[in-house]
């Protein structure tokens, strides 16, 4: 285990998935840890994940995946299905057959199990101190490193560091202070989600959505989504349509006009059961370009969504931001010495991989919601491609230990 020198103290601002990732991951590492968390405490917030063996690899290693498993589903697939009328177009091959091929689980959890199991294992951590109520207002430069200016309830304190982790999510403020960093955009799109509680005996959820599978339903004019979570006792449904920006937030109870409107056209068992949710939330899906500046060689460095927030179509987002958070926690550690190289390293050598998976989002959008001749098409290559073979395809993908190419 390293001992980090005394004057690199590790400040991380944002208690989400990928700040909690990255004070784990530094404190694996023998550094000193300061989460500041501008929430009076951790909620239980968001929905359900998918969680691709990429990031199970990375979170095996960091003893957070043991804590998951309970409350995890391990989904035996990926079904791939034509929403107008329910036929099955492909099907990739997951449970023991994704471990094998890619050396970790594919995952379904809750957003908020992630999240518990990441601060249970943080806790236990005497290197880390979680300080929440504390919202990083500032940040000033010097030739020790950073000072943050954080406010507690009004109250303003300094903290002091040597490197600045900015984890504060899509609308960072730090992106804009720190690292003079891309403005978000809003895509034109709305994600809405709900969780279902599984019935017994099953209902029209489970009847249309199946037990032991991630469902996707393919249409021109939405794509849904569903996936068994809370070790399967809850179904996650999440929906994309055209819209538009609303909040900065998950809108609760929102009008869910819009979606309805564009289901009515799926098969009536599909449309039945969106119109049936009685509680859709809402939420305006902006991106990050993630061509932009991601560190500041005096010591600050992006991660997650902060850094690149992404639309949803690869299901990459969290796996991102744990990935993002040891593979910089690994670089750092290599070159302490250094720390304006380190920083460079980390964005030189995620730049690709992130910028890949956009691309593969971005492909999966067009292949999704594709309509006429271009859907006759797809139908047509996914009905014939093997599930081996669909799967291969995402060998770059799921298989890649990203640690073993840190510089």
């Amino acid at each position: 285990m390293k001992t980090s020198p005394p004057s690199l103290q590790v400040l991380i601002a944002g208690g989400g998935i990928a700040g909690l990732t990255a004070a784990v991951a530094f404190a694996s590492r023998g550094y000193s840890v300061r989460l500041f968390e501008r929430a009076p405490g951790f909620a239980e917030i968001g929905a359900g994940l998918q969680l691709s063996s990429n990031a199970t690899r990375l979170l095996r290693r960091l003893g957070v995946l043991d804590r998951l498993m309970p409350a995890a589903v391990r989904p035996q697939a990926v079904v791939l299905r034509e929403a107008r009328d329910l036929s099955e177009l492909g099907r990739v091959p997951l449970g023991q057959v994704a471990e094998r091929r890619w050396g970790a689980p594919y995952l379904t959890v809750h957003r908020a199990d992630l999240q518990s199991a990441l601060l249970a294992r943080a806790e236990q951590d005497p290197d880390i101190t979680i300080e929440t109520g504390a919202a990083v207002r500032d940040v000033a430069f010097h030739a020790r490193g950073v000072t943050l200016s954080i406010d507690r309830n009004g109250a303003i304190e300094e903290a002091h560091g040597g490197l600045l982790i900015a984890s504060d999510g899509v609308w960072s403020t730090l992106r804009g202070t720190a690292v003079d960093g891309m403005s978000d955009s809003f895509t034109g799109l709305v994600a809405w989600r709900t969780t279902l509680r599984r019935e017994a005996p099953p209902g029209i959820a489970e009847r249309l959505i199946g037990a032991d599978v991630v469902t996707a339903f393919l249409h021109p004019h939405f794509h849904l989504v569903a996936y068994p979570v809370r070790a399967g006792a809850a179904i996650n449904l999440v929906a994309v349509t055209k819209g538009d920006a609303q909040s900065q937030s998950w809108a609760a109870g929102t009008d869910a006009t819009v979606l309805k409107t564009a289901v009515s056209g799926a098969a009536k068992p599909l449309a039945d059961l969106v119109e049936d949710v009685g509680r859709w939330t809402s939420w305006p899906l902006h991106v990050v370009d993630a061509k932009g500046p991601w560190t500041r060689p005096e010591g600050v460095a992006l991660i997650g969504d902060a850094a690149h927030a992404m639309t949803p179509f690869a299901a990459q987002g969290a796996a991102m931001a744990i990935e993002d958070a040891e593979v910089l926690a690994g670089i750092v550690a290599r070159h302490d010495d250094d720390l304006p190289l380190a920083l460079q390293i980390y964005e030189t050598e995620r730049r690709p991989r992130v910028l890949r998976v956009e691309q593969r989002g971005a492909f999966n959008r067009f292949a999704w919601n594709a309509s006429g001749p271009v859907a006759l098409v797809r139908n047509f290559v996914l009905r014939r491609r093997s599930g081996v073979r669909l799967a291969a395809d995402l060998d770059w993908l799921y298989g890649q230990d990203v640690t073993q190419s840190s510089g």
